[in-house]
């Protein structure tokens, strides 16, 4: 993927402009880097999950290592989310899972399904609705908000 780029007509400076399918300072699309998120959450290592997605090691330990330092604010941030988006008040939330990047990655499938059901949008891939809730920045630094 090659984003593009488009200058400010006020102040001149530019900006990379990305899909909504895309990461912020990551080369591979949300989908991808998704897919290895849920792959650990059931258990799989980082050299495993880089051979079945054709990544280097490297690549994939940092994935795992950023998602595994973030996955609780993560976590709180898209139940929030899916909570929020919920017609029915009592929501079903995800059940625990094993460890907290699986609690992670459960809510933010959770958040996904309930988005598809609130915007009527069945086919949405789950990576690309959590990619564009939380602005690109699901790795980025900063993200989410330390909770206070």
């Amino acid at each position: 993927m090659r984003p593009r780029r488009a200058r400010c007509t006020s102040c001149g400076t530019t900006h990379v402009l990305l899909e909504a399918s895309a990461l912020v300072r990551r080369a591979d699309l949300a989908v991808v880097v998704g897919a290895g998120l849920e792959l650990a959450a059931s258990g799989w290592g980082h050299r495993r999950i880089a051979e079945r997605l054709g990544r280097p090691v490297s690549t994939v330990r940092g994935w795992l290592r950023c998602w595994s330092r973030r996955a609780g604010r993560v976590a709180a941030v898209f139940t929030s989310l899916l909570v929020a988006l919920a017609d029915d008040p009592s929501v079903v939330l995800p059940a625990p899972a094993a460890s907290v990047v699986g609690d992670a990655v459960a809510a933010v499938v959770g958040f996904a399904a309930a988005a598809r059901a609130r915007l009527s949008m069945p086919f949405a891939p789950t990576w690309r609705l959590v990619s564009a809730a939380c602005h690109g920045r699901l790795l980025a630094p900063g993200w989410p908000p330390p909770v206070i």
